[in-house]
């Protein structure tokens, strides 16, 4: 194996959200952030707005999906990864971009957007991990 399997992370995750149609992405930002399970609703609701943002931005494509069947690891996984608690669940989140350059351009805009702030969010963006990601694999 080319990598630590007994660190490998792997989980079920039921979509929430979609816009966009898959195509051959030039560029891939992913992120798994801790969601309040009692406020689902909510983030699906919060993601419908910003989803509209990253399309006039550029993205091609947005998906957000709810873990479902998400297992605890022996050394790590993803609850583990973003410190959920009892009452959270794990969001794992992509969006494609025809290109990094078009994702670099987009992203100081998407930050600027006064319709990315949410005073009451669902969502705890202190332990969200992300990156940007060049596709390895698209088949």
């Amino acid at each position: 194996m080319p990598f630590d399997g007994a660190r490998l992370i792997y989980g079920g995750f039921h979509g929430v959200h979609e816009v966009g149609t898959a195509a051959k992405p030039g560029y891939v930002d992913g992120a798994i952030i801790p969601v309040l399970t009692a406020r689902k609703d909510d983030y699906s609701a919060l993601l419908k707005r910003q989803a509209a943002i990253f399309t006039e931005l550029g993205a091609t494509r947005f998906i957000d999906a709810w873990g479902d069947n998400v297992p605890d690891g022996k050394q790590t996984d993803f609850k583990k990864a973003v410190n959920a608690k009892p009452d959270e669940t794990v969001v794992f989140s992509f969006i494609e971009w025809p290109s990094k350059t078009v994702r670099g351009a987009a992203w100081p805009k998407i930050f600027q957007d006064p319709r990315m702030q949410e005073d009451n969010a669902p969502g705890d963006d202190t332990r969200r991990i992300f990156g940007g990601f060049l596709p390895l694999l698209d088949a």
